[in-house]
């Protein structure tokens, strides 16, 4: 065989064998990253672990959604390369046909500036019919089609021609290359499949993967509260993706300004900015903008209705102001609740029998939601510190986001009088 030939054939399959290498060696670093990852997530401690306690009800054994009985949280985590930092997390308000057994559910908007799928078919049915999926901002269609695909797919839907997904977004376009739009069929699907009752994961994974709040790195948190027998025994849990901004603040102590990182601190501190605090010279995104977005879970085991649980909903609100949130324009503030109630589910072939007779519904009553209220408020606030607590500082597209620095915090904290109780 000619030398040429042979060098020709070689060259072939040198480069063959050379972008095998290349694509080997880019899954091995995207699991190396996840891997350290994950153990930095695990020495970050939650807020109760760091011996903060907010508010004045008892959490339940997990302090997380799940402990709302038949609640499975899933995350797919997706980290390539130096631009790619995103992903999902999907909530199950149970792990049956969710389809042919809804919940009963509602969204409330704090402030609109999102893109959460589905939401109009919820307040006007108060029913949800599919997981809830949050995802990254233009990632929303991609998810809504996967989420068709896994609710077709179930049995018992084989006459199904009409869902309505749930999905909601924040936007992570500072640490994500957010137009490649990264997040396939294959990813959600995943994260529905993986959905377990149990500990939730929180910090940099998920949907949280590549958010910022408060200027330092966000993302997913949970917490949850289980009210005492003489109150009903409820518990209430809450699941946050967090990527919005303000003031932040915790059991009343504003760690954000002593931190010094806060919503319009070089507008008020003309000083600052004089002195050359650029993103781009240092690499670091020491951005205190306010905008963003946050999305709000709320789950219950208590017999309310769709209209009781838009109540709750709103009440989130209030816990993401006790974190010294801004509720700026361009930050899209979205909650979302459901019952898991057995007495309260809206079970297809009991609607279709029973026609137009009505159907009989044991609902707690107005005077019972107080109690429900303040475990939403006290969930969400502490769902939000979970989030920034147990994320890791976190670089992409040529921008690091620090994480919230924990022994600072509890410096500030202790030197308020904030580790306890309010």
């Amino acid at each position: 065989m000619p030398l040429l030939t042979v060098r020709r054939r070689c060259g072939a399959q040198c480069a063959s064998l050379r972008a095998i290498f290349s694509r080997a060696l880019v899954v091995a670093l995207s699991l190396a990253l996840l891997t350290i990852n994950a153990m930095a997530q695990e020495r970050r401690p939650r807020v109760r672990e760091a011996g903060i306690a907010v508010g004045i009800l008892p959490t339940g054994p997990l302090n997380a959604i799940t402990d709302v009985a038949g609640v499975a949280v899933g995350h797919t985590t997706i980290v390539r390369g130096d631009d790619v930092r995103t992903g999902v997390t999907a909530i199950l308000p149970h792990t049956g046909n969710i389809f042919r057994e809804k919940v009963p559910g509602a969204v409330f908007v704090g402030n609109g500036f999102g893109k959460l799928a589905g939401s109009t078919q919820v307040n006007e049915l108060g029913e949800i019919e599919t997981p809830i999926v949050l995802t990254s901002t233009l990632s929303v269609p991609r998810a809504a089609d996967a989420v068709l695909d896994h609710i077709l797919a179930l049995p018992g839907n084989e006459d199904v021609q009409s869902v309505n997904p749930l999905v909601a977004e924040t936007n992570d376009g500072l640490l994500n290359d957010i137009r490649g739009r990264h997040v396939a069929r294959e990813d959600v699907l995943a994260a529905i499949g993986r959905a377990r009752g149990g500990p939730v994961e929180e910090g940099a994974v998920g949907a949280g993967t590549g958010t910022v709040a408060f200027g330092f790195k966000g993302g997913i948190g949970t917490a949850s509260r289980r009210l005492p027998p003489d109150l009903g025994g409820y518990t209430v849990g809450v699941l946050v993706q967090t990527n919005f901004g303000g003031v932040l603040t915790i059991n009343g102590a504003p760690v954000g300004r002593e931190l010094g990182r806060y919503y319009l601190r070089d507008e008020l501190e003309k000083s600052t900015r004089r002195q050359g605090r650029e993103r781009s010279s240092t690499g670091h995104a020491a951005d205190d903008a306010a905008d963003g977005s946050v999305i709000i879970v709320v789950a219950t085991d208590a017999p309310v209705d769709a209209r009781n649980l838009r109540r709750m909903a709103a009440r989130a609100m209030m816990g993401l102001a006790r974190t010294g949130a801004a509720g700026t324009n361009g930050s899209g503030d979205y909650a979302i609740a459901f019952s898991t109630a057995p007495e309260v589910r809206i079970r297809l072939e009991q609607v279709r029998a029973a026609r137009y007779a009505p159907l009989a519904t044991k609902l707690l009553s107005n005077e019972a939601m107080s109690p429900l209220f303040l475990a939403v408020i006290e969930a969400t606030e502490e769902a939000v510190y979970n989030s920034l607590f147990r994320a890791t500082t976190t670089r992409g597209r040529g921008r690091t986001v620090e994480a919230l620095p924990i022994e600072r915090t509890l410096e500030i904290l202790r030197r308020h009088g904030a580790l306890g109780p309010r």
